[in-house]
This record gives C-alpha cells, structure tokens and sequence, in this order.
C-alpha cells in the first residue's frame, strides 16, 4: 500500500514507519523541522513538507491524493491551547474531510484514553487538548471513510514487546509507543477491521491476536 504518515517524526510514527518499509509498503511522511526530510530519506520514506498549524484543505487534498491509507498520529504535545486546537482538532478533522473529497478511505488516527490523567489535577491546557482530541474523534467517525481509531494510555518512549490488551472498553494504563505503533501496523494489515474505537495499553497479547479478537 501507498501510506502517509502524519506524525512520522514524533515518537509513535518514527517507530511505525520502518515497520511499514520492512512490510513493503510504500511509505510518505509530513516533516516539518530542519533535517528531518534527509533523516526520513535515509529510511527510505518520501518526505513531505508541511506546517499543520497552517495547512488548509488544498495541501492536504495534495497530500492525500494517490495514497491508499493515511495515519494521524501529530500532536501538540502540551504546547499550548492554539496548538491543540490546529493540530489535535483541526488537523485531523481537515485531513479526513480531504480523504473523502480524494476517495482516499483507509484512516488510523492516534486518539486519546478517555481515562487519560483522571488520577491526577488537571491543567486547563491539558483539558482543552482532551476537548480538541473529542471534537476530531466526533468528526471522524462521523465520515464514511474506513477508519479506526486507536486510544492508548499513558504513553512510555519505549519499544515495547508487542504484547497489549486491546479492546473496546477496558482498564486504563500504560503503554509503550513502540506498541502503538505496531497496533498501527496491525490494524493498516486488516482492512475488515474499519468503523471501530480502540483503547489500547501494554498487556498479554501479541498485537496481532488482539487486533484478530476485535474483528470477531
């Protein structure tokens, strides 16, 4: 398949991206910050230019054309309510809003635990980001594309071991990027598995077989 990545240089899409390669896909990803389009060459991904905060309709129709799935997985990552609204709101909203005009249908977005940070005070930053993330997950599964969203919990920059409990409703807690990442991969691998939300956290069970478990 023909993949965007948007988000290819944070910390989930950098781990997807030779997953995607090393499965034969063929492989685009938004950059933004010097250096990051000779570093996303080296792997062997097509990089393309872009500001999320500043992209419209056009550049992501752009974008979009000729692929065959695309994946979400920006974010603000604390900087701010203006970001969060751009990025983890509009972007995302726009990005699937241009897939339908391009009849592009496959979409993985990285959401958010509806759980996230409940144990804790909670800033009006971090509130406003869970509102934004809201808003694009209404948005999205409003559409008619073939999406899926996923929701991890507490992220950790780690790799992980590719074990996760996956469901539709299940405990909050942690889990690795790296296991995100291969959920994402799973998930782009199955294309009976559309229209469905995703809470995710490390667990017992190989990616696959979770990803499999949800399609029955």
């Amino acid at each position: 398949m023909k993949i965007l990545v948007i988000g290819a240089t944070g910390g989930v899409g950098s781990r997807l991206l030779p997953m995607l390669i090393e499965a034969g896909h063929e492989v685009h990803g938004l950059w933004h910050s010097d250096g990051d389009d000779k570093r996303l060459q080296r792997q062997g991904v097509t990089p393309h230019f872009g500001d999320l905060t500043e992209m419209g309709p056009g550049d992501f129709a752009d974008l979009v054309t000729g692929m065959d799935a695309a994946v979400f997985s920006a974010g603000a990552g604390g900087a701010g309510k203006d970001l969060a609204t751009a990025i983890d709101g509009d972007a995302a909203i726009v990005l699937a809003s241009a897939m339908e005009a391009q009849g592009v249908r496959r979409l993985v977005v990285v959401s958010v635990f509806p759980e996230a940070g409940r144990n804790r005070d909670l800033s009006e930053t971090f509130e406003h980001y869970m509102a934004e993330k809201k808003r694009a997950d209404v948005a999205i599964t409003a559409t008619d594309l073939d999406w899926v969203l996923i929701r991890p919990g507490t992220l950790q920059n780690e790799d992980g071991d590719g074990q996760v409990t996956a469901g539709r409703c299940i405990t909050y807690g942690d889990v690795a990027r790296g296991n995100v990442a291969r959920a994402i991969h799973a998930v782009l691998d199955r294309p009976w598995l559309t229209k469905e939300m995703i809470e995710l956290t490390d667990g017992p069970v190989a990616v696959g077989r979770a990803m499999d478990a949800l399609g029955r």
